[in-house]
């Protein structure tokens, strides 16, 4: 009634007053970013730090399954015994250093030529890629098996170079100390070098092609294209890809556990190896667990050092 007596007093109808802001169903909006993301916080602390959370404190404890009356708090007893009282520590420690030093060095020079090769235009390029992409598929069970048979001294290679005159029948390269290293580095070489051509040439396509025409024109050669182009814009991707096989080669276990179980005489045991072998073998789960804290620790400052030193994603032109 009110209305219709201003509309016929010809008064300006008033505008709507504006809502406040408040709450939309219930949930304020400032709260609501926190909701959505929430289920998965719960999950990251259910699956990630929950099994670290319980590492540490492990790591604490006597906690043997074949001698329940040993075990309770053992404090800093376990990590005592690892940097004083364990030669086997140390032992697997250096070959696992020498084992990712190795294999990453290996796998990015091979990677890097692939990935090249590959890149060029030539009849069955799509074949060529696949063949080169296929041992990244393998598990390493499975690639176990394939080197196995390869190394087997009465069916493998070594028995067709025995004819030849290379080595004696019966040898195994798995057997001797003296050649079981570089075996596993090949067998292991064969499964990673696709891993780093994937991703050098995916960043390989991503280079304009119009920097080489420029550089062409100016005079320079394949060689000055690749050290002064090329290297330049891979130069994060194989930061980053060399990273992560230096923390996925360190933690390798299954290669080598089903290839030369450690040995022969623990010469290729690495330190996730030795942790396996301690906490499923000797059952002594308190002393596996600070072997394993020991060993996050050490990727943990490994990593940080060499993403300070090699300044991964900062301005490197």
């Amino acid at each position: 009634m009110a209305s219709a007596v201003a509309q016929d007093s010809g008064a300006p109808p008033q505008a709507p007053r504006p809502r406040k802001p408040g709450r939309r169903n219930g949930v304020a909006p400032r709260r609501l970013p926190y909701l959505l993301i929430a289920p998965a916080v719960l999950l990251m602390l259910g699956f990630i730090a929950y099994p670290m959370l319980s590492v540490f404190y492990y790591s604490l404890q006597n906690y043997n399954a074949t001698k329940p009356w040993r075990n309770g708090f053992a404090g800093l007893d376990n990590f005592r015994r690892i940097f004083t009282d364990d030669p086997l520590f140390w032992d697997s420690l250096i070959f696992s250093a020498k084992w990712v030093f190795t294999e990453v060095s290996l796998q990015l020079a091979f990677g890097l030529i692939l990935a090249l090769l590959v890149n060029q235009t030539f009849l069955g390029r799509a074949l060529a890629r696949s063949l080169v992409f296929s041992p990244w598929a393998v598990s390493g069970v499975l690639t176990t098996t394939i080197w196995l048979l390869l190394y087997n001294p009465s069916t493998g290679v070594g028995r067709y170079l025995a004819d030849a005159g290379i080595g004696e029948y019966g040898s195994s390269v798995l057997s001797d100390t003296g050649t079981v290293f570089w075996a596993a580095v090949l067998a292991e070489l064969w499964r990673g070098v696709p891993f780093f051509a994937i991703l050098i040439l995916a960043d390989l396509q991503s280079i304009p092609g119009d920097l080489y025409e420029a550089a062409s024109v100016d005079g320079a050669n394949r060689f000055q294209q690749f050290f002064h182009i090329t290297l330049p814009h891979l130069r994060d991707a194989i930061i980053l890809s060399t990273l992560l096989r230096a923390v996925w080669e360190f933690n390798n276990v299954d290669l080598l556990l089903t290839l030369t179980k450690g040995g022969p005489a623990g010469v290729t045991t690495t330190l996730p190896l030795y942790v396996a072998v301690t906490g499923f073998e000797a059952h002594d789960f308190g002393y596996a667990t600070a072997l394993t804290t020991v060993a996050f620790v050490i990727l943990l400052f490994c990593s940080i050092l060499y993403l300070r030193l090699s300044k991964f994603g900062g301005d490197h032109k």
